[in-house]
């Protein structure tokens, strides 16, 4: 983990109200690092109701799959996350690791196993000793406070150089309800359900099927459409928990997505999906500068997204914006290969709102001076033209440094 915080970081750090049967406590248990915490412990109330949208690697982690298989039953009691090893690569043994570390999780909270939720960040292809949860958990479940979401945050943090949280507030019916965020993530992050690890709480009386279609709809244009360094992890794991308890002041049960009553708690949701999405590109390993990619006219949104994506994962695009270099011809080159609908005669591009090239060529009017000092701003928004259709599409990305190869040249040993 960097001991320098990134310049991209929020300047703003908000305060997260409590939330109504959920409970929260850290602590150390010495999986991978040393004097700082690596283990959250989440309780929720009985009923709670959870849905969950997880990494599409053929080669998941073993708590990933633990997850998917227990979100068939809608309800959590608790959400166990440890960072420093991801558990992932550890064949039976990560098997039999999940399944110990619930079965400590159950006894302490006093619930089903089945109602144990988990996720690992860190190392890859390191056995796991979840016998380092005996005891803990016990503590934690007997300490456990509706309180402080920044200290939960830094609990799962692995090379973030700041913990990622937000929060909203929103009406539901006549009642007011709260939804709290945290979210890591710095390397290793590419779409594909997004890499890195996120879970959302509410007190909103939302239904296990109508959470889920929130959350599946929600992710596509917020963590799906951000990268860092185009590597999508073994762990992606986003969970959202919803405990009813607002419905005790009001608020309304919702059973399905699409009841118009959701509508403000939809937009508030996705805020806050957004919200954390955006921190993950601020926190790229090494990053200096965030990115916003935005192609328009293009023959479709998904095509427009495809070419977004192929300029954002591209290591020459990156390392020029690092390099504060307006290279357009790199993006042309991106744009390019593609593999989508493009004209290279009616190609535009511009950078922070400076257009350097149109229709094709260098732009008439273009100034070096001008652009060049533009490019010093410490976000960069990159905006190209097709000039084909009506699609359009935004992805998040961040610049490439030397950093980043020194974070992950010795990140194993």
């Amino acid at each position: 983990m960097s001991s320098a915080v990134s310049p991209l970081a929020p300047k703003n750090v908000p305060d997260m109200p409590t939330i109504a049967g959920v409970r929260l406590a850290t602590a150390e248990a010495g999986i991978r690092y040393k004097n700082r915490t690596d283990v959250l412990l989440a309780m929720m109330d009985k009923g709670t109701a959870v849905a969950g949208v997880f990494t599409k690697s053929k080669c998941p982690s073993a708590p990933v799959e633990w997850c998917r298989a227990k979100l068939k039953g809608g309800k959590a009691r608790a959400l166990v996350v440890n960072s420093g090893n991801a558990n992932a690569f550890t064949g039976k043994t990560g098997r039999a690791s999940t399944a110990l570390t619930a079965k400590i999780a159950a006894k302490a909270v006093g619930c089903s196993e089945s109602e144990i939720f988990l996720a690992s960040t860190g190392v890859i292809g390191e056995p796991l000793d979840a016998t380092k949860f005996d005891g803990v958990l016990g503590r934690l479940a007997e300490a456990a406070e509706p309180g402080d979401y920044l200290a939960a945050a830094k609990a799962i943090m692995t090379t973030d150089t700041f913990p990622k949280i937000a929060t909203a507030t929103v009406k539901l019916g006549k009642a007011k309800v709260t939804i709290n965020g945290m979210a890591k993530g710095a390397g290793m992050i590419a779409p594909d359900m997004a890499t890195m690890l996120s879970f959302i709480f509410t007190d909103a009386p939302i239904a296990p099927a109508a959470l889920q279609a929130l959350l599946k709809a929600g992710v596509e244009d917020t963590f799906n459409a951000v990268t860092i360094d185009g590597d999508t992890s073994t762990s992606d794991t986003l969970l959202a928990f919803a405990t009813g308890a607002a419905a005790a002041h009001g608020a309304p049960k919702i059973s399905r997505a699409s009841d118009p009553r959701l509508k403000a708690f939809a937009k508030a949701f996705n805020q806050i999906l957004a919200n954390l999405s955006e921190q993950v590109a601020r926190d790229g390993e090494g990053a200096r500068k965030l990115v916003e990619i935005t192609v328009e006219g293009a023959k479709t949104k998904a095509s427009a997204r495809k070419i977004a994506m192929s300029i954002a994962n591209s290591p020459l695009v990156k390392t020029a914006i690092a390099g504060e270099d307006a290279n357009w011809g790199r993006v042309v080159m991106a744009v390019g290969k593609a593999g989508e609908p493009a004209d290279r005669d009616k190609l535009s591009i511009a950078f922070n709102g400076i257009r350097v090239a149109k229709s094709g060529a260098r732009d008439p009017n273009y100034d070096e001076a001008q652009v060049s000092e533009a490019m010093k701003a410490p976000e960069i928004a990159i905006k190209v033209s097709l000039g084909l259709g009506k699609g359009r599409d935004r992805v998040l990305t961040c610049d490439l440094t030397k950093e980043y190869v020194a974070i992950n040249g010795d990140y194993r040993s």
